[in-house]
């Protein structure tokens, strides 16, 4: 275990005003981020008005995966702008360029306006939240690693995934209040854009509070000390087994956290043939267990540590996950596809709760932010951000279990990770407490 180094007393309130502070802002972030997956339903029909439901979906799936394509770019600019002007800097440059990604989506007219511009202006848009959520990831989970103090550092970094999955929440959420306040039609025609309206005040109102942030020990102590930030080659060049920990630890984790709680709606209706409505409500029950099922596996890891944690995590999401797409496919009662689902969430907590904290272990301060951000934004958007996009084109195909096959297959990949690895909570690069 790296040398701890006494730095000046932070109070526990201020603690956790800082780790309140940069939680809102990601819960905002995450928000504005999946507004785009709950609903698309409804406003892939508005901007790919050709071919059947699936071929809309696989429409805007595609550029849900563009916008992935754009979170390396962020996470990169985004990251060594963290390790060189600040972690409470780079939070704010986040979220202000979400809050300008989401109100273009509100503004953009549909295709029957504009034509296929509508679908390229989508793109843009996508891909400037893409650029936000990118940078985000790597400047908000070093900043609530480093404020939370190394005795409870697993519980309190796990609130960085709280609040992501809150955001998704709020989300879906607000999609089952305006399925049921507004007619289908108007929904489909207009209420759409309510989310993303929501999703761009909400930004501005963040901006200001993260303006008003401390500035991490782990920081402060380095720019003190006139430490260089580091660079891409850096990461690559003295930190290739953290990255390829990352990638490896991220291609399971990712894929199987879009499967259950963005995709699985879609299945939910595509594949099981449940109502949208119906679709909505078990996702959002069981987004709401999933959140607080955080708390307590970082809990977990303070006691047990990162490395055993992600094992059972993996390990046993690998076992379960064909058995559970396939019994959530035969569109059994819907509290029968709420209880495999909510199994499947319960073992991937075990990665989502700590997969902040175990990132930013990993790296000393000069780099965390971008090391953080990077490997995970690429591995994210390779195996994340194409998701649906692959699960839908198995489906195109007639071929729907291949996709199980691929998901068990990076799952185990994750799994040899996890073996491979050392136990980050006992041998952790962050300096400070």
């Amino acid at each position: 275990m790296g040398t701890r180094v006494e730095t000046d007393g932070i109070s526990a309130a201020r603690r956790l005003r800082a780790i309140l502070g940069g939680a809102a802002g990601n819960l905002v972030e995450w928000f504005d981020w999946y507004a785009y997956a709950a609903f698309t339903l409804y406003f892939a029909p508005v901007f790919f008005p050709e071919g059947d439901q699936t071929a809309q979906l696989l429409q805007a799936a595609a550029i849900f995966a563009v916008g992935f394509a754009a979170r390396p770019v962020g996470a990169w600019l985004v990251g060594i702008y963290a390790d060189r002007a600040g972690r409470r800097a780079a939070l704010s440059l986040s979220v202000g360029m979400m809050c300008a990604g989401s109100l273009m989506i509100a503004l953009i007219p549909g295709h029957a306006t504009i034509g296929p511009a509508a679908g390229w202006l989508l793109m843009v848009a996508r891909l400037v939240q893409g650029l936000s959520v990118g940078g985000e990831y790597g400047a908000a989970a070093s900043y609530m690693s480093e404020m939370a103090g190394e005795r409870r550092r697993g519980f309190w970094s796990s609130f960085h995934f709280v609040t992501l999955v809150g955001g998704q929440l709020l989300a879906l959420g607000l999609l089952i209040l305006l399925q049921h306040t507004l007619s289908a039609e108007a929904l489909a025609s207009w209420g759409w854009r309510v989310p993303f309206v929501i999703g761009a005040l909400l930004a501005v109102a963040v901006f200001w509070i993260r303006r008003g942030l401390d500035e991490s020990a782990s920081f402060t102590t380095a720019d003190r000390k006139g430490v260089r930030a580091g660079t891409a080659m850096t990461l690559l060049r003295h930190h290739p087994r953290a990255v390829a920990t990352i990638v490896g630890l991220t291609a399971g984790g990712s894929l199987s956290f879009y499967i259950y709680t963005s995709y699985m709606q879609k299945f939910l209706v595509n594949t099981a043939g449940y109502s949208k409505t119906t679709a909505s409500e078990i996702s959002a029950a069981a987004l709401v267990a999933f959140m607080l099922f955080q708390p307590v596996a970082g809990w977990l890891s303070d006691k047990v540590g990162r490395r055993a944690m992600l094992i059972g995590s993996f390990g046993g999401g690998a076992l379960i996950l064909w058995p559970v797409m396939a019994g959530v496919a035969r569109g059994a009662a819907p509290l029968v596809a709420l209880t495999l689902i909510l199994g499947a969430l319960a073992l991937q907590a075990g990665y989502t709760a700590i997969g902040a904290v175990l990132k930013a272990e990993l790296f000393p301060t000069h780099v965390r932010a971008l090391g953080v951000a990077l490997p995970y934004a690429v591995a994210n958007a390779a195996f994340g951000g194409t998701a649906e996009y692959v699960a839908l084109w198995f489906k195109s195909e007639g071929i729907e279990r291949g996709f199980y096959v691929y998901a068990v297959t990076l799952m185990t990949v994750s799994f040899v990770t996890a073996l491979l690895m050392r136990d980050t909570k006992r041998h952790s690069r962050i300096a400070e407490d």
